[in-house]
């Protein structure tokens, strides 16, 4: 199975972002089974159209941390993203409240299938609805994301949250303009799926959706939500913002790139693919030294 998709990788048969994102499954297929560990409280709050949704929260000994809101990335959740590696205890440690939605069809929260609870950026919806139910205010709190869940992020602070800092891990330049292009060929596979054979290069998205448990429609249909954001757009984003990813990571475009963009940014360079990094200390240990600098 290895030899045959790095052999496919290698011919550039298929791009290579999609290749390792098919052989991080083949090796956390136990990922669905990891449990959050006690200290993790999880409640639930209801997002758009009433959808029900999972915020883990690990807070800092003294109770008092300042809140940091954290977005995990697709086919994820906040378990495997900031718990799983220590993101989050890092962080707790450092004094941070540390809350961790898990996104509308991933995780724990509900994957509806009626295309009514998809409307046009409904994950930056979700987002500023977690946010004034937490009573999240301006400048008091951080926020941050990876890869999918730097997307929603970003758009969300364009929509009008106002974290005191921001950080965009896994997510370059072109990835945010370029949603449609990443996105379509899941929504690919999704059509074809248990029909594709070796050689289609779809085949390792059907494999990595299989592997990763995926509700097929609530992806279809939460794939089809999100919206591109046009650099001139991301002007908005002014306050400290941290761009941190592997030094493997082109999956969405490039990091340096991205920070050169924003107003206010500043790039840092970790071990490590889009999904190694994720796995990496660094990234957590990045975060850390640059939300108490």
């Amino acid at each position: 199975m290895h030899e045959y998709f790095s052999g496919l990788a290698g011919k550039s048969r298929l791009p290579l972002w999609l290749f390792r994102l098919y052989r991080h499954a083949l090796a956390n297929q136990d990922d669905g089974d990891f449990i959050m560990p006690g200290e993790v409280e999880t409640s639930f709050i209801r997002g758009w159209a009433g959808t029900r949704l999972a915020v883990h929260r690990l807070g800092s000994a003294t109770g008092q941390g300042r809140p940091l809101l954290l977005f995990h990335g697709l086919f994820s959740s906040a378990a495997i993203n900031w718990v799983k590696y220590g993101h989050a205890a890092r962080l707790a440690q450092a004094g941070f409240d540390v809350i961790m939605p898990d996104l509308r069809a991933h995780g724990m929260s509900e994957a509806p299938h009626d295309p009514t609870a998809y409307p046009e950026d409904v994950l930056v919806t979700d987002a500023l609805i977690v946010a004034r139910e937490l009573g999240l205010q301006a400048g008091e709190f951080d926020l941050g994301g990876f890869s999918l869940g730097s997307r929603t992020a970003t758009r969300a602070t364009i929509a009008g949250l106002e974290p005191r800092r921001l950080i965009l891990a896994g997510m370059g330049l072109e990835g945010l303009a370029g949603w449609a292009r990443r996105s379509a060929f899941f929504l690919d596979a999704i059509a074809r799926f248990g029909t594709i054979k070796h050689g289609d290069p779809a085949y390792v998205a059907q494999q990595f959706m299989k592997a990763q448990k995926v509700d097929l429609r609530a992806a279809e249909l939460l794939l089809q939500s999100v919206d591109d954001t046009p650099p001139a757009e991301l002007a908005a984003l002014t306050m400290p913002t941290l761009v941190v990813c592997g030094d493997v990571d082109q999956d969405n475009g490039s990091a340096p790139r991205l920070a050169q963009t924003l107003p206010n940014a500043r790039y840092v360079e970790i071990p490590g693919s889009h999904m190694g990094s994720v796995t990496q200390k660094e990234l957590g240990q990045a975060m850390v030294d640059f939300l108490v600098a």
